[in-house]
């Protein structure tokens, strides 16, 4: 299946089941990375909740943020799942430690997953799950 067109369809996430996700993928839809934010102590949270992590409030706001980060942990997918594209193997997983202080798990996109390391700097791509929809991703920042 090397032509890009016949790749299996990814499944799409389902959104906002228990919490309103509709400012994350409003966003996605516009190439920006929007995360909550607790205006009461300054910090974001990834993945979205009801509350606030920091305060227990429900006082939260959607932010945009910047997408640039540095390696926080990472690992390499090299067997497939029932829902994961045989054909992205091996899948360099990450999770990245934002500039805004908040970590988010993605793929590292068109990069040997080998070359892929703790410390490296990183800044926001996107990954398309459907023709209409993508994921935040990233890819690797030399200096």
């Amino acid at each position: 299946m090397n032509d890009e067109t016949q790749r299996p369809q990814r499944p799409e996430p389902k959104t906002g089941l228990f919490v309103d996700t509709e400012p994350f993928w409003k966003g996605t839809e516009r190439g920006e990375l929007m995360l909550q934010y607790c205006p009461d102590t300054q910090q974001f949270q990834m993945f979205p909740r009801p509350v606030s992590m920091y305060s227990g409030r429900r006082e939260l706001e959607w932010r945009k943020v910047s997408g640039r980060g540095t390696i926080y942990a990472c690992t390499i997918v090299r067997v497939p799942a029932p829902n994961l594209d045989a054909s992205r193997l091996p899948l360099s997983v990450v999770t990245v430690e934002l500039e805004e202080g908040v970590r988010i798990l993605g793929n590292v996109l068109d990069r040997d997953p080998e070359t892929v390391a703790i410390g490296q700097r990183v800044e926001l791509a996107w990954d398309p799950i459907s023709d209409d929809l993508q994921y935040p991703a990233f890819v690797v920042v030399e200096d």
